[in-house]
């Protein structure tokens, strides 16, 4: 199986906004079986993106890793087979 390279983010819990430590990332909406098609998004030069099936703003924070999501719930891992 593949690495992983780009970040996956969920929002299960609704959260309006999530600060997240990328810019290129994909969102899947929430936990599966409740998610939305998944879509590969780019904040480019901006700061911030909205999923356009979820409404999720994402938000870019410098100082979080790539990998990583404030609040850490955001974080989606896939389960491996």
């Amino acid at each position: 199986m593949a690495k992983q390279d780009i970040p996956h983010f969920q929002n299960s819990k609704g959260d309006e906004k999530i600060e997240i430590g990328a810019k290129i990332f994909m969102c899947i909406g929430a936990e599966p079986p409740f998610d939305h098609p998944h879509i590969y998004l780019d904040m480019g030069v901006n700061e911030q993106t909205t999923c356009p099936y979820c409404s999720t703003t994402y938000v870019f924070n410098s100082t979080l890793s790539q990998n990583s999501a404030e609040p850490a719930s955001a974080i989606f891992i896939p389960k491996t087979a």
